[in-house]
C-alpha cells in the first residue's frame, strides 16, 4: 500500500480521548484481576515454607477457555491505536522521537518505581521478622510477575516513532516483515532456545501494528463479512498449529516468551473489536459507566501493577489466621473466589487514590531545559538492565531493590518535561505566530492510559 492510503490524523483527532478504548481496556483489566484471583492458592507447611497451586492451569477446561481469556494482545492493539495518535500529535507540534520516549518512560516507570520500592521494603521487613526465606522468594516472584508486561509494553511503545515511519511508507509490508521475523524466530527456537526471547519484541510490535492499522481506518473500511472471515480464519489457523502440536494449546504457556499464536489471537481480537465497536461505544456512553471509567480507567497501570502484590500479601496474611481455607479446586474454593476478588478490589481503592497520581502527565518545568538525547538513551538502558536480568535469571529480593534504584535513576535522568520552543510545520507559521508557547505534552497528548 502506498503512503497516501492512510492519511495522518489531524491534531484535533489525535487529541480526542476515545471512551470505547477506555471501556475495553478497563474491562480487560478486571478480567485479568479475576483470573489471577482464580490462580493463587497457597498452603502453609509446618516448617514455615509455603507451596502454591495454579488451579486454573490444572483444570482441563481452562485450555479452550484461555483462548477467550487471553486478552493481553488486545492491550497492545489499543496501545498501538493511542500510541500512534500521540506520536503524530507530538510530531505535529515539533517534537521528536526522544521527546516521545521521555514522556512514555516517565508515564510507565514512575508507578513501577513506587511498586518496586514498597515491595522491597516490605519484604525485607518480613524477612527480618522471621518469615522463611523461601516464602519471601515465592512472594517476590509471584507479586512482581506483572512486570514482564511493563517491560514488553514499554519496548513496543518506544518503537512507535520508528515503526510509525515504516507504517506510513508501507503499512502492510511493515506488518508482513514483522510476521516473517516471528516465524523465523519460532522456527529456530528449538535449536537456540534463547532466541525465543527476540519475539518479546517482534510479536508485540506486530500486534501493536494492528493498532496502527485500526487507527488509520483499515478495519473500519472493511465489511462485516470480511471481519467475520478474519475472525474465523485466524482461529482456524490457531487451531491448526496447536492441533498438530507445532505450538502448545494452552495460551498461557504460549505467552512467555510469545509466539505466532499470540499474533493470531491479536488479529482475531482486533477484528472482533471493530465488529463490536458500535455496541461498545453505546455502552461507553452510559453516564454511570463514564463516571467509573473517568476515575478508574485512567489509573489502569496502578491497578495492574498493584493487584497481584495485594492478592499475594492478603493470601499470605490469611495463612496466619484461623479462617477456614477450603482445598484448592473444590466447590467451596471456587465460591470463595468471589469474596477474594471483592477484597482485592477494595484494597486497590486506597492504593489508586494515593499512588494513582503517578500516572498523571509529567509536569512541565517552566525554566528548565529538557534532558539531552544521551540522558534519554541512558534512562532506557538503565530501565532495561534489571528487566533483562529478571527475564533471564528470575526476580529476587536483591534485584527488586536494584530495579527500584534503576527506575529512580531513570526518573532523575529524564526530569520534568521541558517547555521548548517548537518549530511549527511549514505553512502554519503565520497561524501560530500570535499563539502562546505550549509545553510538551499538552493536555491533548495524553493518549488513553498506557497499560
Amino acid at each position: 500500500m502506498e503512503r497516501d492510503t492512510y492519511p495522518a490524523v489531524s491534531a484535533a483527532t489525535a487529541a480526542q480521548r476515545d471512551p470505547a478504548i477506555d471501556l475495553v481496556r478497563f474491562t480487560c483489566l478486571l478480567l485479568v484481576v479475576a483470573c489471577h484471583c482464580m490462580m493463587v492458592s497457597p498452603v502453609l507447611h509446618r516448617d514455615g515454607t509455603v507451596t502454591t497451586h495454579n488451579v486454573l492451569m490444572e483444570e482441563g477446561w481452562f485450555v479452550p477457555v484461555a483462548w477467550a481469556l487471553m486478552i493481553v494482545p488486545l492491550f497492545f492493539v489499543l496501545g498501538g491505536v493511542t500510541g500512534l495518535q500521540s506520536w503524530r500529535r507530538l510530531r505535529a507540534r515539533g517534537g521528536n522521537g526522544f521527546d516521545f520516549a521521555q514522556v512514555r518512560l516517565l508515564r510507565l516507570i514512575r508507578p513501577a518505581m513506587a511498586l518496586l520500592a514498597v515491595m522491597w521494603s516490605g519484604l525485607w521487613i518480613a524477612l527480618l521478622l522471621g518469615v522463611h526465606p523461601q516464602v519471601i522468594q515465592l512472594m517476590t516472584a509471584g507479586a512482581a510477575m506483572p512486570l514482564w508486561f511493563l517491560a514488553a509494553y514499554l519496548t513496543a511503545q518506544l518503537s512507535v516513532p520508528l515503526l510509525a515511519r515504516f507504517h506510513e511508507q508501507a503499512p502492510m509490508l511493515t506488518f508482513g516483515g514483522l510476521v516473517a521475523l516471528i516465524i523465523t524466530v519460532d522456527s529456530l527456537r528449538g535449536a537456540l532456545p534463547v532466541l525465543a526471547f527476540a519475539n518479546m519484541v517482534f510479536v508485540w510490535c506486530a500486534v501493536q501494528q494492528l493498532g496502527f492499522l485500526m487507527a488509520d481506518g483499515f478495519f473500519e473500511h472493511r465489511s462485516r463479512a470480511w471481519l467475520v472471515g478474519v475472525i474465523v480464519s485466524s482461529n482456524l489457523l490457531l487451531g491448526l498449529v496447536t492441533g498438530v502440536a507445532v505450538y502448545p494449546g494452552n495460551m498461557v504457556v504460549n505467552i512467555n516468551p510469545p509466539n505466532l499464536c499470540l499474533l493470531l489471537l491479536g488479529i482475531s481480537q482486533t477484528a472482533t473489536l471493530q465488529l463490536l465497536q458500535r455496541g461498545i461505544r453505546w455502552i461507553a456512553g452510559v453516564r454511570w459507566i463514564q463516571s467509573i471509567i473517568a476515575v478508574a480507567g485512567r489509573r489502569s497501570m496502578t491497578v495492574y501493577l498493584w493487584h497481584l502484590p495485594l492478592l499475594v500479601g492478603m493470601s499470605g496474611l490469611l495463612l496466619l489466621t484461623e479462617i477456614p481455607k477450603p482445598w484448592a479446586g473444590t466447590a467451596e474454593w471456587w465460591w470463595a473466589r468471589i469474596p477474594v476478588f471483592l477484597a482485592v478490589v477494595t484494597l486497590l481503592v486506597p492504593v489508586v487514590l494515593i499512588l494513582g497520581r503517578l500516572e498523571k502527565r509529567p509536569t512541565a518545568a517552566s525554566h528548565a531545559r529538557g534532558p539531552s538525547r544521551a540522558a534519554v538513551v541512558t534512562a532506557v538502558v538503565v530501565v532495561l538492565i534489571p528487566v533483562a536480568d529478571a527475564a533471564f535469571n528470575g526476580l529476587t529480593l536483591a534485584l527488586l531493590g536494584g530495579g527500584a534504584a534503576c527506575f529512580a535513576l531513570a526518573v532523575l535522568l529524564l526530569g520534568r518535561v521541558p517547555t521548548p520552543v517548537l518549530q511549527p510545520p511549514q505553512g502554519k507559521v503565520a497561524d501560530l505566530r500570535e499563539a502562546p508557547l505550549s509545553t510538551l505534552p499538552e493536555a491533548g497528548l495524553r493518549a488513553n492510559l498506557e497499560t
